[in-house]
């Protein structure tokens, strides 16, 4: 080896010596970074482990386990990255965690695949041991979340479901909205970084504080404030309810586990020191939230003080005559189960309870049920899943009635949020009033007596069908149909189809709403009937009447002027009728109808002898009998050209 192939050698011994020791430092660091993270995972501090976890993934993308344990932490946070993660660390490292096929089901759940979700948690069933009974149950229930969730979402209520926007939430999270009885205060809680004080508590995230904001438009707040100063606690606040005309606040505060508070308001309108409830309501349990009965005599609550495994159940205490709440009891009635209930919330009337719960038929953490009670049977219904939208796969929490109960406040975290728990509302999806006429393409004349069928579906594709026929003095037509949805409009006349067309009716969420439509047709306008260059419009009459209109009256008078123009021309007058009566009844009511148009043609001198009358009864009707519009249609009088020949 000469001397120039030695230094070589030394030189690329050094490099390689120099690269061993940063690549073991930066493992180390690495190593270091995920230890880090993992104190803070084990003590389920999510927040706080992320950054040392996404940390060493910038050192190493491809660590298995800095993917996974980031990922379960993220799904509080962002489920799709979560997702990505969590499978992503299954690929790379099939055996990562004991309990990743869990979790891959958990992701799945959140991110709606729930067929992924059912096909993951069956696999995680496969690999339990025969006393892992904790495993077992938490197996069980994923599953039964992604079958729940996979048929509530199939078929989904008519509920808009709208996130109140960035002024009132944010990246953390907002839940418990309170609304005053004008609808216009709205109390709420939040961690986000305006907290008084900014103090974060042990799960790396800020202590919940109770905020204000008012209403400045139908969809736009001002900037909240934190009522932290005045309602402020040593640890977590929450507001539960306002009652009492508004001037007393039902709270929560992080005080001996979790009690009830109220705090009343001054003249001057700021919030007085909160004061704990008694003894028969706090316990040394958790005692979370609550409601106050319209009447004040009775106090609904959740607290985990009385179940065997800590799980949360609702409760009530009835107020006694000095003043106290009494000793508390069960709510039973099929509400509690072996998980968590909580947030009850009672409608004005006393007879619907809105709830949160953890069991039940949920789609996974706490879903909103109801149950009403049966003032005849004197019991309440069983616990009903409000359904998706208003549920889903995550927790939907303090389901709030607005003032006027038309629609609801609630909190939740789903898919197209600002982050975690957002406040949203519920509307349901109201009916809209769908009203105009139909014209004539060629010339736009109205054209009476056309049938309008409007067919859609609902959210859960139940078929709708909406129908109408166009006002004979009018053109118009008018009905109420489901809104925002498309429709098809098939339009028809004397039974023949002579259009399809598409509409789609846009969102209403109240009762009033009224959309104008037109339709333009290429159809000449056959109420018009006769023969060859005489053609005349038929004439109504109202229910069980043969006296004439006074637009009856004009059509007539366009007869008899076109008849002593065309001294030849014969007419038949034939008389109908709707189906209300008998037939013989009916046939006697259409004789009179054309004997009107006759006698009032034989005023106006039209000779005898170019005139006969018929009745039909219902014989022939125009339309179905099937509604006070057809039938209207049905009630006329028509006038036939009696061509040479013909007999009558």
């Amino acid at each position: 080896m000469n001397h120039l192939d030695k230094r070589l050698l030394r030189t690329s011994f050094l490099f390689l010596t120099l690269f061993l020791m940063a690549y073991g430092a930066m493992a180390q660091s690495t190593r270091k970074l995920i230890r880090s993270g993992d104190k803070m995972f084990n003590q389920a501090n999510f927040r706080a482990a992320l950054p040392f976890y996404e940390k060493a993934l910038e050192r190493e993308p491809d660590n298995a386990k800095a993917l996974y344990r980031a990922g379960i932490s993220l799904i509080a946070f962002d489920k799709e990255k979560a997702s990505e993660y969590i499978y992503k660390a299954y690929k790379l490292k099939p055996k990562v965690g004991d309990d990743v096929l869990y979790w891959l089901g958990r992701v799945d759940l959140v991110n709606y695949e729930f067929d992924n979700a059912i096909k993951n948690a069956t696999a995680y069933q496969a690999t339990l041991g025969k006393r892992d009974d904790e495993g077992k149950e938490q197996a069980a229930l994923l599953l039964q979340h992604a079958r729940n969730a996979k048929r509530e979402v199939a078929n989904p209520k008519d509920f808009f479901v709208k996130n109140l926007g960035p002024t009132v939430n944010t990246p953390y999270s907002e839940h418990s909205p309170v609304i005053s009885s004008d609808d216009n205060y709205l109390l709420f809680t939040s961690r986000s970084a305006a907290v008084t004080g900014g103090k974060e508590a042990d799960d790396g995230e800020y202590y919940e504080d109770i905020f204000e904001t008012r209403r400045l438009g139908p969809d736009s707040w001002e900037a909240p404030k934190s009522l932290g100063s005045r309602l402020n606690g040593t640890g977590h606040d929450a507001s539960i309810q306002l009652f009492d005309n508004d001037n007393k606040l039902l709270m929560y505060r992080q005080d001996e586990n979790g009690d009830i508070f109220v705090s009343t308001r001054a003249e001057g309108g700021d919030w007085g020191t909160p004061q704990k409830l008694g003894k028969n309501i706090n316990t040394k349990g958790f005692e979370s939230d609550a409601f106050v009965t319209k009447d004040g005599s009775t106090l609904f609550f959740s607290t985990n003080q009385y179940s065997e495994n800590g799980d949360l159940d609702i409760y009530f205490s009835e107020r006694q005559p000095n003043g106290d709440w009494g000793t508390a009891k069960n709510f039973g009635n099929g509400v509690n189960t072996a998980y968590d209930e909580d947030s009850p919330y009672f409608t004005a009337d006393g007879r619907t309870m809105y709830f949160s719960s953890r069991g039940h038929n949920t789609m996974g953490g706490y879903d909103v049920f109801k149950i009403e009670f049966d003032t005849v049977a004197r019991r309440w219904s069983r616990p009903e899943n409000m359904g998706y939208p208003v549920n889903t796969p995550d927790d939907d929490t303090y389901y709030r009635l607005s003032p006027d109960g038309s629609y609801a406040y609630l909190s939740s975290y789903r898919m197209g949020g600002y982050g975690e728990k957002d406040i949203y509302t519920i509307n349901y999806i109201r009916n809209a009033i769908i009203r105009g006429h139909v014209y004539s393409l060629r010339d736009s004349t109205i054209i009476p007596g056309v049938e309008l069928v409007f067919t859609g579906k609902t959210a859960n594709n139940t078929p709708l069908e909406y129908r109408d026929v166009t006002k004979p003095d009018s053109g118009n037509y008018q009905v109420t149909v489901l809104s925002a949805r498309p429709y098809q409009v098939a339009l028809s006349k004397d039974g023949k189809n002579i259009t399809t067309e598409s509409f789609e009716v846009p969102l209403s969420l109240n009762d009033t709403t009224v959309v104008e439509k037109d339709f333009y047709i290429a159809f000449e306008d056959t109420s018009a009937v006769g023969t060859g260059a005489y053609a005349f419009k038929r004439i109504y009459y109202d229910t069980d009447k043969y006296n004439l209109r006074p637009e009856s009256i004009s059509e007539l008078d366009n007869v008899a002027k076109v008849m002593k123009a065309n001294p030849s021309l014969r007419i038949s007058i034939d008389g109908h009728c709707d189906s209300r009566a008998s037939d013989a009844y009916n046939i006697t009511l259409g004789e009179n109808r054309a004997m009107a148009a006759y006698n009032y043609l034989l005023k106006q001198g039209i000779s005898s002898n170019r005139m006969i009358t018929v009745s039909y009864g219902e014989r022939r009707p125009a339309a179905p009998n099937d509604s006070p519009e057809n039938m209207q249609l049905n009630r006329r009088t028509e006038f036939n050209v009696i061509k040479a020949g013909d007999e009558q």
